[in-house]
């Protein structure tokens, strides 16, 4: 079992902006023997990338998810955008059986802030 650390962001400009997978600060094509090794590198991650945009960046939130995902939110000059970090299991396609993750249970607390809308 491989762990990987992805990055998702927009990428390109004006109309030609999109939703895809972005080089990460050294982790490109990581591999990580160990979960936890991963979920540092996401942390890590959340402060040291640098998304294609914006180009100017004046400030950032960070939102954990789970213990394997962050929402990142950039403020840049003009306008903002977000990218998101996750902890992801490197598979054989076609070749493996999904296994079962001990932690995929959403937050509790994280559900409880929905309470209203539900």
């Amino acid at each position: 079992m491989a762990w990987t650390v992805l990055i998702e962001e927009v990428r390109g400009s004006g109309d030609r902006l999109r939703w895809g997978t972005a080089p990460s600060a050294g982790a490109r094509n990581a591999s990580f023997d160990d979960r936890e090794q991963a979920r540092e590198e996401a942390l890590r991650l959340t402060a040291a990338h640098f998304p294609a945009n914006p180009w100017s960046e004046r400030d950032r939130q960070v939102y954990r998810i789970s213990p394997d995902e962050y929402l990142v939110n950039v403020d840049g000059a003009t306008t903002d955008f977000h990218f998101r970090v996750t902890v992801a299991e490197r598979v054989e396609p076609g070749r493996e059986e999904p296994r079962p993750v001990e932690d995929a249970q959403p937050d509790p607390h994280f559900l409880q802030s929905f309470r209203p809308f539900l």
